[in-house]
């Protein structure tokens, strides 16, 4: 895993899925964001931003909150079938 695919749904290593809208680079580092949203109801954001870097980094599969046993924070949800860019 090496660049975020813009236009699929990943989920996060605690369980929930997000749809990556796009990527960004940082005005002054030039430094890859992922822009992205939840696809589930949330209060607080509907948009995010995170460095590539940290979205792809590899995490502790044995974390107690890794409730999806994960090898990384974000991963690919092949498994949805649904198109979410239409």
């Amino acid at each position: 895993m090496n660049q975020v695919k813009i236009g699929k749904v990943y989920r996060h290593f605690k369980g929930n899925y997000y749809f990556v809208e796009d990527v960004a680079l940082d005005s002054e580092t030039k430094e890859r964001m992922v822009i992205y949203k939840p696809i589930y109801d949330r209060q607080d954001s509907k948009i995010w931003v995170r460095k590539e870097s940290m979205f792809l980094e590899e995490i502790d599969a044995s974390r107690k909150d890794n409730i999806t046993g994960q090898k990384y924070r974000f991963e690919l949800a092949e498994d949805l079938e649904k198109d979410y860019t239409k």
